[in-house]
């Protein structure tokens, strides 16, 4: 069976045409490449597990673990305050929380004894679903009764993924990855079991949260924070811009070494989802270069406009690859993993994986590149027109 890209998603972004590619729309990459194109003005220098750095005034940087190849996720500690019955009331806003575990929870136990200096969480705020950002984050908000602040797609999305409901495994997932051409019956019952893999990490949602929107601003101690909605990486992911700080957290939208992980999931299995990434990052041209950007994941640095437009070329790059691959004949997004990931990937990795090699053929397909149609096995392929 042929398959046509639906025609309200033709207008979302076809970089591919002539007329809107995001390389005559973004600057081209640098002659240095990777990290050597960026600045990094506290060098090599990483916060202790249950510690913190100064990033600028009132601005901690913390650092924990997470057992994934990515091992580490970057939170942040923004001095606040409030307004109370007897007075103000000096605290913190914490933005991201880890994964529920009991080894991030003792880090957290040192950083309130120490950086923190035993002042309270005030607030905390989530820039996206993921669990390495939401984790812990009814286990803050109980213990100081601070509310919980982040988009309402991406609060849903968590509360329907801890219920058990989520894009990371179960029978779902294994059905999407059968019919993008994963296969393979000991990984597909891996798929299979990994119905809680949201849930072991993210076990409770707080009940009630805050709204964060786009264009929001919101005001945290000395400084104000402009909401950055992203799409792509995740439902409705939030960044924040301080002017006054010429700070930017970015979550995962942007990040210095690595690119973020862009997927198409089993309950939205007709996303567009790179061409949303890549028009979301074009909300950031309007920062300061000398924007100092803080990362989930990687050390701060400057050169923002210069990653992103390194993160638009890596895209590019790999769409042409899959150009190329699927020429002379028809693959699924199976076949296109060693085409668009130039490393090994063991099975934690390949879940991912799967999803970014359809978004990246969705992304074709909908630019009108190539034509979609399902095999006898009922398997997606995609072929270069």
């Amino acid at each position: 069976m042929q398959d046509s890209a639906p025609v309200g998603q033709k207008l979302v972004h076809n970089f591919m045409t002539s007329d809107s590619a995001p390389a005559n729309t973004s600057p081209k990459a640098p002659a240095l490449t990777g990290e050597k194109a960026l600045s990094f003005p506290m060098g090599e220098t990483l916060p202790a597990l249950g510690d913190a750095l100064e990033v600028a005034p009132g601005i901690l940087w913390i650092r924990m673990q997470l057992p994934f190849a990515l091992d580490h996720i970057n939170l942040w500690l923004l001095e606040d305050s409030e307004e109370t019955a007897t007075g103000v009331r000096k605290g913190w806003t914490a933005v991201d929380c880890g994964v529920t575990n009991p080894g991030t929870q003792a880090a957290w136990e040192q950083v309130f004894a120490g950086p923190m200096k035993g002042l309270p969480i005030l607030r905390v705020l989530v820039t996206h679903m993921h669990p390495d950002h939401m984790g812990l984050a009814h286990w803050l908000c109980a213990k100081f009764n601070a509310p919980l602040l982040i988009s309402a797609t991406e609060y849903q999305s968590a509360t329907l993924s801890t219920h058990g409901t989520s894009n990371f495994g179960g029978v779902g997932t294994q059905q999407f990855f059968s019919a993008n051409g994963w296969n393979n019956p000991e990984d597909q019952e891996k798929v299979n079991e990994r119905v809680f893999y949201y849930s072991k990490m993210v076990p409770h949602v707080p009940e009630t949260y805050r709204r964060l929107m786009d264009g929001q601003v919101v005001r945290i101690g000395a400084y104000t924070w402009r909401c950055i909605s992203g799409f792509g990486h995740s439902p409705e992911h939030m960044a924040l811009y301080s002017q006054e700080a010429k700070v930017l957290i970015s979550g995962d939208m942007v990040l210095p070494k690595i690119s973020t992980n862009v997927s198409v999931y089993t309950q939205e299995p007709e996303a567009n989802s790179l061409s949303l990434f890549l028009n979301s990052l074009k909300k950031f041209a309007d920062l300061p270069a000398d924007t100092l950007v803080m990362p989930s994941h990687g050390r701060v640095f400057r050169g923002l406009h210069t990653r992103i437009a390194q993160l638009v070329q890596h895209h590019e790059d790999r769409l042409e690859d899959v150009l190329v691959a699927c020429k002379e004949k028809a693959g699924s997004a199976h076949d296109m993993l060693t085409v668009i990931f130039k490393r090994p990937l063991d099975f934690h990795q390949t879940t991912f994986a799967m999803g970014e090699s359809v978004a990246h053929l969705h992304a074709l397909w909908y630019a009108g590149k190539m034509k979609r149609f399902q095999d006898a096995e009922g398997v997606w392929r995609f072929q270069t027109l």
